[in-house]
């Protein structure tokens, strides 16, 4: 997934008659032609936050074009465009005015619970946006258009001295916006924050020490197993053969295609411009058939989130995700527990082998399945196993933990990189392109991101686990292709909320404990000595 744009600093289309309106209601505020106390304060309120959020998800628009079919010398001018957007919305957002209709209404005592979170909600991210210059957050919108660019040149020549120059402008900006949202011990924690309020270096650090040494075991002992034949794997699948059966896939995981589409692109990712267009993308490799299901299945899973989420929410907090956490255990709950179970493959066997007879008929649902599980230290995160992809987070989580405080620099990245990949998975990295090159990321400025695909992998296994107690029989309904009992549980027990709880919050309502660790451990143990055998 995206790398994700999702739930996007972004937004959708009457923006451009927004700025007038806006200035015509504070001034008409300040005259005392609108007062504070009006009955409809709320809805004057809900009206300008969706006004701000019109200017965002056309900035989304623009984001999502750019990554599928803006023409290369667009590039430039795009950048601008953006940057005007996301600066007129800075703009909007903090402007004294709304922070006194903020004020007005949290003295209020006749709101209803939802508006009242509403209004926390958005007193929360005005004091922290208030801290951010208009002028920065231009800057900073021009700095990650241009360095998305030298990215994909990057790539493309398989040389990170492309991306480097553009890399090092936007590190430091985000030291900076580190040091201007404040932060009690560690620089990187403010902008983890963004990602999953809460989440900090002690936790991440804790968390990853729980995990490491018993995946390292559990790896050890998948290495010195029988090894696992996925050969088949990695014949020729047509790209139109790929494409029509991901589209079957999504339509029988519940993803409304009337509220969506799907494209490709260099890096998958899913956006959303409201509950009724969100936006998916996928990438096919003709001689990996598993790349593409999988990308299909994990952005799926972003996207029924996103649909899920209240319509009548629009441009308000719970209108919009609970945390990238929650947002990547939506996206691992669909592709690991669900699409990548003996039960899933048994029910799609007979279809696949329509799809690809030569390359899948001789092959049993039993041994695809062990195939699309096998644990095998590799280079690419996106194609990685479900144990030893978090030894590629890992990775990417401390080298952005030491770019934030200082300790390594942009050019320190390859070398790194490197030689934790030979650390922690064993593997040598051939060249940029296949290592430090491989995510869009950083080309983002999304900076604290990457932790939120472990511990979104960790929350699903705890929610699966709870869904597989309380949905009668599970299994067999996957089995059968109902997948409709799972995404109902999910959308009453995690969409309907938005913003209204934090991620441990959410987690603790939903399952009645906080996170976990032991959930996502015991289900691995479990999978993987019973492929394994041991």
């Amino acid at each position: 997934m995206l790398p994700v744009l999702y739930p996007p600093v972004l937004i959708s289309s009457q923006g451009f008659t927004f700025a007038s309106t806006y200035r015509s209601f504070f001034t008409n505020l300040k005259a005392g032609m609108i007062t504070l106390s009006s009955p409809d304060l709320f809805q004057q309120f809900r009206n300008e936050m969706q006004k701000i959020a019109d200017f965002r998800y056309a900035s989304a628009v623009l984001q999502w074009d750019q990554e599928t079919y803006l023409p290369p010398k667009g590039a430039a001018m795009r950048g601008r465009q953006v940057a005007t957007l996301s600066e007129t919305a800075h703009q909007a957002f903090v402007a004294p005015q709304l922070g006194d209709l903020i004020h007005a209404l949290l003295d209020r005592s006749d709101l209803t619970l939802a508006e009242r979170r509403n209004v926390e909600l958005v007193h929360e991210d005005y004091l922290k946006q208030q801290k951010l210059p208009s002028s920065f957050v231009r800057k900073l919108a021009e700095t990650t258009q241009r360095s998305f660019h030298s990215w994909i040149a990057a790539r493309k020549e398989n040389d990170f001295r492309l991306f480097a120059d553009d890399l090092n402008i936007l590190v430091d900006m985000k030291r900076q916006e580190a040091a201007m949202l404040g932060y009690l011990k560690h620089p990187y924690d403010a902008l983890l924050n963004d990602h999953d309020k809460g989440s900090d270096t002690d936790l991440l650090d804790a968390l990853f020490s729980d995990v490491r040494q018993p995946l390292k075991e559990l790896l050890d002992k998948i290495v010195a197993s029988p090894e696992v034949d996925d050969s088949f794997l990695r014949q020729h699948f047509p790209k139109q053969a790929q494409w029509d059966f991901g589209m079957q896939l999504l339509k029988d995981l519940g993803y409304d295609l009337e509220a969506g589409r799907q494209d490709l692109a260099e890096h998958p990712f899913t956006i959303n411009f409201n509950s009724n267009d969100v936006r998916i993308t996928t990438r096919i490799d003709e001689n990996d058939l598993s790349n593409m299901v999988w990308s299909c299945i994990h952005e799926v899973g972003h996207a029924l989130y996103e649909q899920g989420l209240p319509e009548s929410e629009y441009g308000m907090p719970l209108g919009e995700a609970a945390s990238y956490s929650i947002h990547e255990s939506q996206s691992r709950l669909w592709e690991n527990h669900v699409g990548r179970s003996l039960e899933f493959c048994e029910h799609y066997w007979p279809l696949l082998q329509q799809y690809f007879p030569s390359q899948l008929g001789k092959v049993t649902a039993e041994q695809f399945y062990r195939a699309i599980n096998k644990v095998q230290p590799s280079l690419i995160r996106t194609d990685a196993d479900e144990l030893t992809y978090h030894f590629h987070v890992m990775v990417r989580y401390e080298i952005e933990k030491k770019l934030i405080e200082n300790s390594i620099q942009t050019e320190d990245i390859p070398a790194y990189w490197n030689e934790h990949y030979q650390r922690y998975l064993g593997v040598n990295v051939p060249d940029d392109k296949r290592g430090c090159l491989q995510d869009i990321h950083w080309s983002h400025g999304s900076f604290g991101y990457f932790p939120t695909y472990s511990q979104g992998s960790f929350y699903a296994a705890q929610l699966f686990g709870k869904a597989s107690k309380d949905i009668t029989k599970l299994p067999e309904l996957i089995r059968n292709g109902e997948n409709q009992p799972l995404l109902g549980w999910l959308r009453k027990n995690v969409h309907q909320y938005g913003r209204m709880y934090k991620s441990e919050e959410l987690c603790s309502l939903v399952t009645g404990d906080g996170l976990k660790i032991h959930h996502f451990l015991d289900y691995m143990l479990a999978k993987y000595s019973n492929i394994y055998q041991f």
